[in-house]
């Protein structure tokens, strides 16, 4: 038997706001769950309706009206409908509490922090929501941002959703044509912008892009310019350009929520962008409040006391994430910079300096830190930290292990993976299941998650595709300008009518938790036999030399053969011999399919904007097929360097 890498104890289990839960559920429906999840989970699924009316009273959501029906039409998927009844507002539930408590730090790279009661921001959201509402912003209009992650961005959110408006947000960091082709889609009455940013030791301007983006899309009718490289930036060149403060009512004292139903439209998010022009995918009110009170408070265990930090932009699903934790009360962080400033220390010492509880970050991040020799539980005191959140992309053994070596062997450590698509998770963590190695500890509650092979079969601790089999509350509203949802319908739903096919490719462990080996789309199918990407990545966090890495399918002969690049530590050469170790690396700890018959060396890896690398895109590249939209990538030019390869016509 597998020994755990951590399990919770009688004490934290007691105390735990999901046992609290499973007692208020037993109560009200004579039942004898006891503190088992998977039970809980059976059950949840099961009940539905019982289920996600629990998780509502439980998170005490702030409602004008109740649904007395919970779910309609359950067999429609998509359409079935959730609380059709009720009235609310996600921005109310997030701005419940009013007290002198520490609601936001927001900190920058260059060293300045700030600090916002929730009394504060519940004051300074009026204000602004006072001027949208003069400036005629109403119910279902579009608000852009164009901004880095400081509190500003969170005030423009949360007063834009206030009233009703449709919030959209991307980061600063996009070029002009990437930027246009996220928000020229959404078409918004008003931007949100600032003068810049700073990033690895750079200060960064954004007006010139600003001024492009504003002349690009006729909807904008006022651009609100936050002061980030100056106190007084030059305006001029934005069209109908005014400065944050300058734009608020400063005798607005309260908020009128609007109160809406469930299905709402609260944010549009953009899906990445690398086949083409990015999706507009829209996420209503409702389902995204419930769903990440549902996994802030019973997954995470979120509480008022928490410390509360996600390393994201505002173009990425985590910061909408991370922001839904003000209405569990917590005090968030935000971070706009590297996080590898202060030679990648930053934030490790931010943990420290701010008394974080709950870490969140990237896969990378990790594997990082690791490849670096980075020992934290050394260096750091570490002591207020709980719980290390890791997504973007799988977490591999080796990196559970460090994390449990070297960073910090009491801490609870949960890999969770979902998306842009539904806002959320599919799989996650849990405070009251133990941590194994490599595994994401369990399917989310309430979701109908499995794995399923090419046939539709449900299978268990074999690899295929990951799917959801029922409605849930979190899923899209559907896209923008998909009025029939064709387009939607053939992104989730076409290979099995009524069945969400996320696109992930994994399995279900013998302790009910999950492995994702990668995006189904890239999976190598060498002669016939499926390889999840992750597995040849797993065998490369071994490997001293490598810093980085990238595996495709390259179209060869009538098959399909492994193509590995790798990026190797400054000074080092790829040779014979270091060919030879990670090929026998590979083929010992997985099998010979999995050797790559080519591997090259190259100076960059191609990440979107949020980290992750884009084997698709790499793959089109090498198969001489078009790149459709490289302004998703953070580092474009990198594809120049799979293209034309002499060794790789042979």
């Amino acid at each position: 038997m597998t020994i755990p890498l951590w399990a919770p104890d009688p004490a934290q289990i007691s105390v735990a706001n999901i046992t609290r839960f499973i007692s208020q559920i037993n109560d009200h429906h004579g039942l004898t769950l006891g503190d088992d999840y998977f039970s809980l989970q059976d059950w949840a699924v099961a009940n539905p309706r019982d289920f996600w009316s629990g998780v509502w009273k439980f998170c005490e959501v702030t409602a004008s009206r109740y649904s007395d029906s919970v779910l309609e039409e359950a067999k429609k998927f998509p359409g079935a409908r959730w609380f059709p009844q009720a009235r609310l507002n996600a921005a109310e539930n997030l701005l419940r509490y009013r007290d002198d408590r520490i609601a936001l730090v927001s900190l920058r790279e260059n060293g300045e922090r700030r600090e916002m009661s929730y009394a504060n921001l519940y004051l300074r959201v009026a204000e602004l929501a006072s001027s949208l509402r003069v400036r005629g912003v109403a119910p279902n209009d579009r608000v852009a941002a164009f901004i880095p992650n400081i509190e500003e961005a969170v005030v423009a959110m949360l007063a834009t959703t206030s009233i009703g408006a449709v919030w959209s947000s991307c980061s600063p960091d996009f070029g002009i044509h990437g930027a246009l082709d996220r928000i020229g889609q959404v078409q918004p009455k008003v931007l949100f912008s600032a003068d810049g940013y700073y990033y690895n030791g750079k200060a960064c301007d954004s007006l010139q892009r600003v001024s492009a983006i504003v002349d690009g899309i006729d909807s904008i009718e006022v651009t609100v310019v936050v002061p980030v490289l100056t106190k007084q930036p030059d305006l001029k060149r934005i069209c109908n350009g005014i400065l944050f403060e300058d734009f608020l009512d400063d005798e607005a004292t309260a908020i009128q929520f609007e109160q809406l139903p469930f299905d709402h439209p609260l944010y549009i998010m953009y899906s990445s962008g690398t086949t083409g022009i990015p999706k507009c995918i829209v996420h209503g009110a409702g389902g995204s409040l419930l769903q990440h009170l549902k996994e802030h408070q019973l997954l995470l265990d979120l509480k008022r006391e928490d410390v509360f930090f996600y390393f994201t932009t505002c173009g990425w699903m985590m910061w909408n994430w991370l922001i839904s934790g003000l209405a569990s009360g917590a005090t968030l962080v935000l971070y706009d910079g590297s996080p590898f400033a202060r030679n990648s220390q930053r934030l490790l010492d931010t943990i420290d300096e701010e008394k974080i509880s709950i870490f969140g970050t990237s896969a990378k991040f990790i594997a990082t830190l690791q490849k670096a020799g980075h020992k934290p539980c050394e260096s750091h005191n570490l002591q207020s930290l709980n719980v290390i959140l890791s997504t973007g992309s799988p977490l591999s053994h080796e990196c559970f292990e460090y994390v449990y070596n070297d960073f910090k062997r009491n801490v609870r450590l949960s890999s969770i993976s979902g998306g842009t698509d539904i806002l959320s998770c599919f799989v996650g963590g849990c405070q009251i299941l133990p941590v194994y190695a490599g595994e994401i500890q369990a399917p989310g509650l309430g979701m109908s998650v499995e794995i399923w092979d090419g046939e539709g079969h449900s299978v268990i601790e074999r690899k295929g595709e990951l799917v959801c089999t029922a409605p849930f509350p979190s899923c899209p509203i559907g896209f923008l300008n998909d009025a029939d949802d064709s387009k939607f319908r053939a992104a989730y739903f076409e290979r099995w009518p009524g069945i969400w096919a996320h696109g992930d490719y994994g399995e279900i462990t013998q302790y009910g938790g999950f492995i994702i080996h990668g995006r189904s789309d890239a999976v190598l199918n060498p002669g016939g036999v499926r390889i999840g990407t992750s597995e040849i990545y797993r065998q490369l966090e071994l490997v001293v030399e490598v810093l980085d890495s990238i595996v495709i399918g390259q179209e060869w002969k009538d098959d399909v053969r492994v193509v590995l690049f790798v990026l190797l530590r400054e000074g080092l050469t790829l040779d014979d011999a270091l060919c030879a170790k990670i090929r026998t690396l590979i083929r010992e700890n997985t099998t010979p399919r999995h050797v790559p018959e080519k591997i090259l060396q190259v100076a960059d890896i191609p990440r979107t904007r949020s980290g992750k690398i884009v084997e698709l895109a790499v793959r089109d590249v090498v198969n001489g097929l078009e790149v459709c939209n490289i302004n998703a990538l953070e580092n474009p030019d990198a594809l120049d360097l799979f293209r034309d390869l002499p060794m790789l016509r042979r």
